[in-house]
């Protein structure tokens, strides 16, 4: 992965991040995860105890999502300039979903060199139901 080259100077408020789109969701991108993550919860992997538990199915891990949101932002701002993630889970990933991450710059500050820009950050799925929802911030570089 190439990551991007944003500066602070160059971020206005209002302005969107990249919109980065993951799927359709795959029963083997639910193993694979359940495997790196430990989360072995039947509810992910097993259609007819996640239809026995009310679930209607099987359904991605909500901090699956989360990742794809964190990578929205690596993908924009660069590795390891993310400060503070905090998300809600505000529906249910279905296999065959297509994820779209996106986020908006709600605020720009600086501090003893530090730049820093919050937004809000979102999941949504392909009919524009949202996913997950959040905060984040990330720090930039200045221009020289």
């Amino acid at each position: 992965m190439k990551y991007g080259k944003v500066y602070f100077e160059e971020v206005q408020v209002g302005d969107e991040i990249p919109r980065l789109a993951k799927g359709p969701i795959q029963q083997i991108q639910l193993t694979r995860y359940a495997g790196a993550s430990g989360d072995f919860n039947p509810i992910h992997q097993d259609d007819e105890f996640a239809r026995v538990a009310g679930m209607g199915g099987v359904f991605a891990h909500g901090m699956l999502s989360m990742g794809f949101v964190a990578q929205a932002l690596t993908d924009w701002a660069g590795a390891g300039t993310v400060r503070k993630l905090g998300v809600r889970f505000t529906g249910l990933v279905r296999l065959k979903d297509v994820i779209t991450c996106r986020g908006r710059v709600l605020a720009k500050s600086s501090k003893d060199d530090v730049h820093l820009v919050d937004l809000e950050v979102w999941a949504e799925n392909q009919r524009g139901d949202k996913v997950v929802t959040g905060k984040a911030t990330v720090t930039l570089p200045a221009r020289e």
